[in-house]
């Protein structure tokens, strides 16, 4: 996470830690990356995935599926920041150069209308997480994420507008399926 990033009201990665469980969050540092970050990377466990426009990578780098050596998960780093915050921690994070960069290729145009980037193709970092999820294969968990994403934003505007909730909207009845009972 970039600098004051989890500060902001309309940051979404907290909402990835709200739905899946094993997620990590960590500050940027240029210089001096967290000690836990270049454990989890290290982890034998995991096969990193730096998530991040190929069209800034090296070609050689880019891979635009999962796949996984035997016995290994995928472990999806994503850069929280806004658009220009994440081209430099990608341009200026030199450990995780050894990593390929995971280019997804979204089907739709993102929805996030709390921020907007110059470029419609790219996503917010709720979205992301959706779709990487789905690349894992966890279907529920990318659904769950999206819906509670819609939800957030719902009420993120209702609140910057003062108006009332809407507890029957469309965004409240497709996160019902997955609130705790």
């Amino acid at each position: 996470m970039y600098d004051a990033e989890p500060l902001k009201p309309s940051n979404t990665g907290w909402l990835i830690a709200d739905v899946v469980e094993a997620t990590s969050a960590f500050g940027w540092s240029r210089t001096q990356p967290d000690p836990a970050i270049e454990q989890l990377l290290n982890d034998p466990q995991w096969q990193p995935y730096i998530v991040f426009p190929g069209e800034y990578a090296p070609a050689e780098r880019v891979v635009d599926q999962v796949q996984l050596e035997p016995g290994r998960r995928p472990l999806f780093v994503l850069l929280d920041a806004t658009w220009m915050e994440a081209r430099k921690m990608f341009r200026k994070s030199g450990y995780l150069d050894r990593f390929p960069v995971l280019s997804l290729q979204p089907e739709q145009l993102s929805r996030y209308g709390l921020r907007r980037s110059k470029n419609a193709e790219h996503l917010c970092t709720a979205e992301v997480a959706a779709l990487c999820l789905e690349l894992a294969g966890d279907q529920t968990a990318a659904l769950a994420l999206d819906a509670y994403l819609d939800l957030f934003t719902e009420h993120y505007m209702a609140a910057k507008r003062n108006q009332p909730l809407d507890l029957g909207s469309q965004a409240h009845v497709r996160v019902q399926p997955f609130l705790p009972s």
